[in-house]
């Protein structure tokens, strides 16, 4: 059954590529006027320009999430654009270095703490308002499920996304009573243009899972748009895995 989502407005933060991208589609595709984000204002327009072409209405918005103005302006435009009020909001930009703790500088720390955490972080301080006034809203972040064990190499990337799921948790302690609802989608191995460097690396991760290989960016997707639907009205602070059932093993 396709997704009616018609009336409602979505921004999607790093939805130039990848997972952020699928999901600006898909959400368009059942009907959502999508606020596309990125820093890539050729590409920003280009996954705009798919949209508009099969039929849907989408803008651009270019942001940087490392700087706090740039979020905050972010989160101005698309109110702006949006006539007051964002109905949907998927937190799915991020940074993942990966590699040993002792070889993480300062600068590092901070950037990847920036995106990952503070900047939704300040979106839903400044969405969140007009979605509580209105008794409804959708907010989605983009995990990992490396946010839920120890591998060695990831302690900054998944110390970051652990603190997103706790957020997600806490928002939806906080919002939920007036009609928002929190969640999170935790992708595995997923093939998209930013995990293109694994390489071999990629296909070694996803063999453990019962799945067997990676995903794609429109697995996680489809999760994504269905959390934000009303198919999931009564779901509240869940942490969805989408990783071909690496939780299983």
């Amino acid at each position: 059954m396709a997704i009616d989502l018609t009336g409602k407005t979505a921004l999607v933060t790093g939805s130039t590529s990848g997972i952020g991208r699928a999901t600006a589609l898909k959400l368009a595709q059942g009907g959502t006027h999508v606020i596309v984000s990125g820093r890539d204002a050729e590409r920003g327009q280009a996954t705009v320009d798919a949209i508009r072409t099969a039929g849907g209405r989408a803008d651009f918005v270019a942001a940087n999430l490392s700087d706090a103005e740039s979020v905050r302006e972010l989160a101005r435009r698309a109110l702006e654009i949006s006539g007051g009020r964002v109905d949907i909001l998927v937190n799915n930009a991020g940074v993942f270095p990966f590699g040993p703790t002792v070889d993480v500088t300062d600068g590092e720390f901070e950037s990847v703490s920036a995106v990952n955490v503070r900047a939704p972080f300040i979106l839903v301080a400044a969405l969140a308002p007009a979605m509580v006034a209105a008794g409804a809203g959708a907010i989605i972040n983009v995990t990992t499920m490396v946010a839920n064990f120890g591998m060695a190499g990831m302690a900054l990337y998944g110390s970051s996304k652990a603190a997103l799921q706790l957020l997600t948790k806490a928002w939806a302690a906080e919002f939920g009573p007036s009609g928002v609802r929190v969640n999170a989608v935790s992708p595995g191995p997923t093939r998209t243009e930013g995990t293109v460097g694994m390489g071999e690396g990629l296909d070694q991760l996803a063999s453990a899972t019962p799945a067997g290989r990676p995903g794609n960016a429109e697995d996680v997707a489809d999760a994504i748009v269905f959390l934000a639907s009303g198919d999931a009205r009564h779901v509240h602070g869940a942490v969805l895995p989408v990783d071909g059932g690496r939780i299983a093993v």
